[in-house]
């Protein structure tokens, strides 16, 4: 009988103990998934930001080179696919992180061959309400990578958090599951050519 009363005794003292560790590390662990959060919500602020400067810009290029249509087409076709990939960060995984991603990284490739246009339009170089456009978008394309990178390191922080030993062992019971990364764009790893 002392035998059974041992170990229901060593059994409550190992779950209070648990519980106790679980108390000190769970609001820890709402913080961090709060900034995880909050970090996700700053990128998708910054790449509205880029798609609402879009139709400004593509509306100045127009007067300079009607003749682009495709282009201007491209572009308005890959902001809206962008704008409509919109992803609750309680719904982050790596799949529907990988689908915002193809959708902003369209949007870029279609922004690069608007504004490689452009070199083409010495008078359009020179507007004023060109440049200031272009130095619009090329802040917020600063903007978007500051604010994946504080994304990436709140994530980071985040899911090594629910990693550690003893918070490993509780950390699912309550929800915590890991958020993903973003991931380089396929041949990122290769050095563009450049020629002369």
């Amino acid at each position: 009988m002392k035998k059974i009363y041992s170990r229901i005794i060593m059994a409550f003292a190992m779950i209070s103990a648990i519980c106790s560790l679980s108390s000190c590390n769970y609001n820890s662990l709402v913080e961090k998934q709060q900034q995880v959060d909050q970090s996700w919500a700053e990128v998708e602020n910054q790449y509205q930001r880029r798609a609402d400067l879009i139709p400004n810009l593509v509306a100045t290029v127009k007067g300079y080179a009607a003749h682009e249509e495709q282009t201007f087409q491209k572009v308005t076709e890959a902001r809206a696919k962008a704008t409509s990939v919109t992803i609750d960060a309680d719904n982050l995984n790596e799949e529907t992180l990988a689908k915002f991603q193809e959708a902003q990284n369209e949007l870029t490739g279609a922004l690069k061959s608007l504004l490689a246009v452009t070199e083409a339009y010495p008078d359009l170089k020179a507007n004023e309400n060109f440049k200031d456009l272009q130095v619009q978008l090329e802040g917020t394309e600063n903007r978007v990578t500051v604010a994946r990178s504080r994304y990436t390191e709140a994530v980071q922080s985040y899911n090594t958090s629910i990693k550690k030993f003893p918070t490993v062992i509780y950390a699912g019971w309550f929800g915590f599951e890991s958020k993903p990364q973003f991931k380089a764009d396929p041949g990122a790893s290769q050095a563009p050519k450049v020629e002369f």
